[in-house]
């Protein structure tokens, strides 16, 4: 498995520099060794194919999402007042640890179903949306992959979201005992009357979709991430096609 990431993420690191050089250098259609425009776009298409594999493959991995700084899901900001207040709740500390680490799994489960999502918005590229990100902004191939492919993964992920969220994803506590345990208990103390008189508030959060959007955000994150090695870094290209294209 070690040495199929690896050659994923050597593929997919390609300049889109030499691309567009490449695709300027086509006038009539071909280059002087028989490659064409249009396998000049296959060749772009592959690359974004195999990356958006390895960024969906790192996200899905145990720990993707909360070893990852970049992209590790944290409370809501609603439940700051939780935080602020942690000495409040009997072993408030442990039900928050828990329910992070529960939140990144249930986004890390879900993170599996996206790489068909993303295959079919780059198969389904024309030439000028190519041109478009090979001539476009550091982001140009991550905002094209958000702004065809995004309401699709938010229908996709939603009930992906609502069954992890209720799967016994650590020992036996789901996520959804895990915020339920954390806000039941905040609660509990902020409708009392020490609550009441201090002035503090429940929090009533839709735990499935604010994890719907922010396991999103993350995956869009880690796309811009891999544009960025497209457009930096030249690599050795080890399919076919890339050879015919980059050779």
């Amino acid at each position: 498995m070690k040495k199929i990431i690896v050659l994923a993420m050597i593929t997919f690191i390609v300049s889109c520099a030499e691309l567009e050089q490449l695709v300027n250098s086509l006038p009539d259609g071909s280059t002087s060794t028989g490659t064409t425009q249009s396998e000049i776009i296959r060749g772009l298409k592959e690359a974004l194919s195999v990356g958006t594999d390895t960024a969906v493959y790192r996200l899905s991995a145990t720990n993707g999402y909360y070893r990852d700084a970049l992209v590790k899901i944290l409370l809501p900001k609603e439940a700051d007042v939780i935080l602020d207040n942690i000495n409040k709740i009997p072993g408030g500390n442990k039900l928050v640890n828990n329910v992070i680490l529960s939140i990144n799994r249930a986004a890390e489960d879900a993170s599996k179903q996206a790489a068909p999502v993303f295959k079919q918005a780059i198969m389904s590229m024309s030439i000028s949306d190519a041109l478009g990100i090979l001539n476009g902004a550091d982001n140009a191939a991550t905002n094209y992959l958000k702004r065809t492919s995004y309401n699709q993964l938010l229908n996709l992920y939603q009930p992906k979201i609502k069954s992890s969220v209720n799967k016994n994803l650590i020992g036996n506590i789901s996520t959804a005992k895990a915020w339920n345990d954390l806000t039941g208990a905040w609660n509990k103390f902020a409708n009392s009357t020490l609550g009441q008189i201090g002035g503090y508030k429940p929090v009533n959060i839709n735990l499935e979709d604010y994890l719907t959007r922010k396991a999103l955000d993350g995956l869009f994150i880690k796309i811009a991430e891999e544009e960025k090695q497209i457009r930096k870094d030249p690599k050795a290209r080890v399919t076919e096609i890339l050879r015919r294209v980059f050779g």
